[in-house]
């Protein structure tokens, strides 16, 4: 069973005695631990600042965005003033509500799930806008308080990054909240109104500055934090204050998801900012008006936290509340699971032209990489088993349209590097030679030992995918000796047949990869060496 949230939100206790066991959902979205699969999810959050509408579907424990849209509706603007929505936003957010609506109703996901945060709960009318919405479009807003928009932020990132430690910092348009996390377990929660919108409020610079400070030290006594930690970001002006960060540095992978920042970086970026032209700035970095409106305010919030919690490094988490509320409902069985691996299971699942070869093909590679670690491993085995999905490209684009899917796919678990790492192996799943990519830029990112390996691993794919005979049958073995110098492929009978020229050259391409010696035996005796 899944864990129950309706308890913990706002909004429920006067008119909603008969909420349904399974808080804003309505329904178990993972009652079967062992299921892969998830149906379309729909899950409507109504920000300060933004409405967004996501649809999730894919893996169980990765979820992937089957669609995803947002709003720059601007509900909590002007609300320090008048304490109330803003007009104009309040139509704009309505307006998006209805259109959400009938998107899902079009591509026939099931009942939309809405969680509304700071501007609605805090607004003398966010009751009247809720009861607006139920009205005009049948959606039930759930209103989340500040601890609890703090726990799911959290939990957000840990369905990304299982076991995590850190600190998770979600800035929104009307509050910023934080959440301690210690082996994938969520502690202290708090939140704070500096939201750059309501921040924006206080015209003088001076004392808006002054704000921040005193604020950020006060949530610092009150957290306990010990300093030195891992700083989670999550949130669209941090995500906007990341992508300038790429475009300072030209940095050649623009996800945005597990980018990194140093404090120093981010002084540099700060500044950067302060003498940029903003507008200039906004369309290089593809930002919208709306959120460049409030970088100038966020970044000296971001600042102030870095200087008082002193991370060790920044991270940017693309996932949050909406992740959170899915990461919620699951159960242990399916939260133990690692997010990569279920996601590649997925898509072999759906797209190879033979579901679960790519375990057998990780046995048969793994010889190579006797002194793997198990973060290596894992990446060894993701490679494994998408080394096929993209078999519907044109042969002359696949290795192409494989390092694509791996730098910028939604994968949860992956650095930047270890996406470019896979990128590589699946290239060389396709091709011998990367010189010459339009993808080299990216290679800088993988260290050249990282890089040689990373076309062992693709180059013995390559060699593994001709040899089929079942999915759950081992075609022979690969024996390597870095001592002697020599590759060894051991072929059973039944897959002798399947070992011909081409298979050959492809064995030769990867002995050579490795600058060894190769020979080929079936059955004890020996059918050919190449050096």
């Amino acid at each position: 069973m899944g864990h129950d949230i309706g308890g913990l939100m706002d909004g429920q206790h006067d008119n909603d005695a008969d909420a349904p066991e399974w808080g804003p959902f309505g329904r178990p979205l993972f009652d079967d631990a062992k299921a892969r699969g998830l149906s379309r999810v729909g899950v409507i959050d109504v920000g300060s600042n933004s409405v967004r509408l996501v649809i999730f579907d894919g893996a169980a424990r990765s979820p992937a965005y089957f669609y995803n849209e947002k709003i720059m509706a601007g509900l909590g603007a002007g609300m320090a003033e008048t304490g109330r929505l803003n007009p104009e936003g309040r139509e704009r957010a309505l307006s998006a509500m209805r259109r959400f609506v009938a998107l899902a109703k079009g591509l026939g996901i099931g009942p939309l799930t809405a969680v509304a945060t700071a501007a609605v709960r805090e607004a003398e009318d966010g009751a009247d806008f809720r009861a607006d919405v139920l009205r005009e479009t049948g959606l039930k807003i759930w209103v989340i308080d500040g601890q609890e928009e703090a726990r799911l932020s959290a939990q957000g990132v840990l369905l990304g990054w299982p076991g995590s430690y850190g600190l998770v910092c979600d800035i929104g348009g009307s509050s910023l909240e934080l959440a301690d996390l210690f082996e994938g377990r969520v502690g202290r929660r708090m939140t704070s109104a500096l939201g750059p919108l309501k921040l924006r409020e206080i015209k003088s610079k001076k004392a808006r500055r002054a704000y921040i400070k005193d604020t950020v030290a006060d949530l610092f006594d009150q957290m306990g934090s010990e300093v030195g930690k891992r700083l989670f970001l999550v949130g669209g002006s941090w995500r906007a204050i990341a992508r300038i960060d790429m475009e300072r540095r030209g940095y050649p992978l623009t996800v945005l998801h597990e980018y990194r920042m140093t404090a120093s970086r981010l002084a540099k970026t700060i500044k950067y900012i302060e003498h940029s032209d903003l507008q200039e700035l906004r369309a290089r970095c593809g930002i919208s008006d709306s959120r460049m409106s409030l970088v100038p305010v966020a970044m000296y919030v971001l600042r102030e936290i870095v200087a008082r919690f002193k991370p060790k490094d920044i991270t940017v988490s693309s996932y949050g509340i909406r992740e959170g509320l899915l990461y919620e409902q699951m159960p242990t069985e399916l939260r133990e699971r690692d997010p990569l691996i279920e996601a590649c299971r997925f898509a072999e699942a759906k797209d190879a032209r033979l579901p679960g070869f790519g375990r057998t093909l990780y046995h048969f590679v793994m010889p190579l990489f006797g002194r793997a670690t198990a973060q290596r491993k894992r990446i060894i085995k993701a490679a494994c088993l998408l080394h096929d999905v993209s078999w519907r490209a044109h042969p002359d684009y696949r290795h192409e349209v494989v390092f694509d899917n791996a730098t910028r796919a939604n994968l949860g678990g992956l650095k930047h590097s270890e996406r470019v790492f896979l990128g590589i192996a699946l290239l060389h799943r396709y091709t011998n030679k990367r010189e010459g990519s339009r993808f080299e830029e990216l290679f800088g990112l993988v260290d050249p030992r990282d890089q040689r390996s990373a076309e062992v691993l693709g180059k013995a794919m390559r060699l593994g995918a001709m040899l089929w005979i079942k999915a759950d049958e081992q075609p022979g073995t690969l024996k390597y000796s870095s001592k002697s110098n020599t590759l060894e492929l051991i072929l059973k009978d039944a897959a002798s047949p399947l070992f011909g020229e081409v298979a050959q050259s492809r064995f030769d391409a990867l002995a050579n990869a490795l600058n060894a010696t190769g020979v080929v035996r079936v059955k004890g005796a020996r059918r050919t060496k190449s050096d």
